[in-house]
C-alpha cells in the first residue's frame, strides 16, 4: 500500500509545488512508483511536468466530484516512474460544489482506495489555503510535509496549519 504525503502550507510561496516536483522526480529515478495529485487550481505541479493545463479534460476537478475514477484520470509523465493527476483552473469550482455535499472531506481518500496498491508513494501538492480542497487532501493523507520560510508570517501562519492538522487527526483521520 502507497503512502499518502500532503504537501501543504496555507502561505503562498513556500516552495509547496517545487517540494512535490523535485521529491516525485527524485523517488522515480530511485525506482519507486510515484503518483503526484496536482490538488491547487494554478496547476503549476502539472504544468511543471510538462502537461498542457488548457488541455486537461479530466483530473482532481473530475476527481473529486466523483465523475471520473482516479486510475482515469492519471496521466504518464515524462519523468521515469512518475504519474500525475493534474489539474487545471476548473479545479477552483469544486470548493463551492462540495460545501453542501455529505462526507465533502472524504471525497479524495475515497478516490484514492483503489489505486493506493499501484503506487509506492502518492504526493499530494495542495493549494495555498486551508479550503475543502486542502482539506481533502490532509484526510486522505498518511503524513504531511510543510515547507516553510524562515520569516515571521510563514511562522504565524504554521501555527494555524498545525492546528488544522490537529483537528484533522482529532475527527477524520486519526491515522
Amino acid at each position: 500500500m502507497g503512502k499518502i504525503i500532503a504537501i501543504a502550507n496555507q502561505k503562498g510561496g513556500v516552495g509547496k509545488t517545487t517540494t512535490s516536483i523535485n521529491l516525485a522526480a527524485s523517488l522515480g529515478v530511485l525506482e519507486k512508483k510515484v503518483l503526484l495529485i496536482d490538488a491547487d487550481p494554478q496547476a503549476n505541479a502539472s504544468s511543471g511536468l510538462g502537461i498542457d493545463v488548457d488541455a486537461v479534460e479530466g483530473g482532481t476537478y473530475h476527481v473529486l466530484e466523483h465523475s471520473l475514477s482516479a486510475k482515469d484520470a492519471i496521466v504518464k509523465t515524462a519523468s521515469p516512474n512518475v504519474d500525475i493527476i493534474p489539474a487545471n483552473i476548473d479545479l477552483v469550482a469544486i470548493e463551492i460544489e462540495l460545501v453542501d455535499k455529505e462526507d465533502r472531506e472524504y471525497m479524495l481518500k475515497r478516490a484514492l482506495v483503489n489505486i493506493t496498491d499501484d503506487y509506492d508513494y502518492i504526493l499530494i501538492d495542495c493549494a495555498p489555503s486551508l479550503g475543502l480542497i486542502t482539506l481533502n487532501s490532509l484526510v486522505a493523507a498518511d503524513s504531511v510535509i510543510v515547507p516553510i520560510q524562515c520569516e515571521y508570517f510563514a511562522l504565524e501562519g504554521l501555527g494555524k496549519l498545525l492546528n488544522t492538522i490537529k483537528s484533522i487527526q482529532n475527527i477524520h483521520n486519526t491515522d
